[in-house]
C-alpha cells in the first residue's frame, strides 16, 4: 500500500472501490463534544457519498491537495484539502475503501492533509460530517479533532432521507513551525 500525493484523481480509478457505510446508530444533541452526545441506534441502512469529481483535480500547490492510497493500481482511499476563504484548510472529500477500514489507512491520509497545511502555515483544519456517520465522527475524535459546531438545515434543500441529516463541524488546532 503507498500513499502518493497526486494531481489529480478519475473516475475510472475509483469505479472499483467500495466507500458505502452502514449506518447503525446516530449522535443527538448536546454536540458540545462527541464523546458527551447521545448515541442511539437506528433502523440500519447502506449511505454512499456522492463523489464530487470536480473536487478530484489540484487547481494550484498551495490552494489545494490530494492524497491517494493505492494497493497496486487500485484507490483504495482518498483525501482532498483546500485552503479555505478563511485561511483553514479545508478537508474536501475524504473516503477509504470498506474493505480496508481500520488498517491505518485514514490515519496515513489525514497526515498527509495536516502535513500540507502546516507546511503552508495554516492555522487549522476542519472538515464536515454528518451526525449518523458515528465511526467517522469517532475517528476525528481520535485523531485530535474537536466537534466545533452544527447546522441542522444545511442538507435540508437536498430530496430524500439526507435532508434531516444535521452537519457537525470539525476542527484541529495545527501546530506552526
Amino acid at each position: 500500500m503507498q500513499i502518493n500525493r497526486v494531481p489529480h484523481i478519475t473516475a475510472p480509478e475509483l469505479e472499483d472501490a467500495d466507500f458505502s457505510f452502514e449506518v447503525t446508530e446516530e449522535a443527538r444533541p448536546p454536540f458540545e463534544s462527541f464523546k458527551r452526545s447521545t448515541i442511539v441506534p437506528v433502523e440500519p441502512f447502506q449511505k454512499r457519498y456522492p463523489i464530487d469529481l470536480g473536487q478530484m483535480t489540484v487547481s494550484e500547490p498551495g490552494q489545494s491537495m490530494i492524497a491517494t492510497a493505492r494497493d497496486g493500481r487500485r484507490v483504495i482511499g482518498y483525501i482532498t484539502v483546500s485552503r479555505a476563504w478563511n485561511n483553514c484548510a479545508q478537508v474536501d472529500e475524504f473516503a477509504v475503501d470498506r474493505a480496508f477500514r481500520r488498517d491505518g489507512i485514514g490515519r496515513l491520509l489525514m497526515g498527509e492533509a495536516i502535513e500540507w497545511a502546516t507546511g503552508l502555515k495554516l492555522p487549522v483544519l476542519r472538515l464536515e460530517t454528518q451526525s449518523n456517520n458515528v465511526p467517522a465522527c469517532r475517528f476525528y475524535e481520535k485523531v485530535g479533532f474537536h466537534l466545533g459546531g452544527f447546522d441542522r438545515e444545511l442538507d435540508s434543500a437536498i430530496d430524500g432521507p439526507q435532508s434531516n441529516e444535521v452537519a457537525l463541524f470539525w476542527y484541529l488546532r495545527l501546530k506552526r513551525s
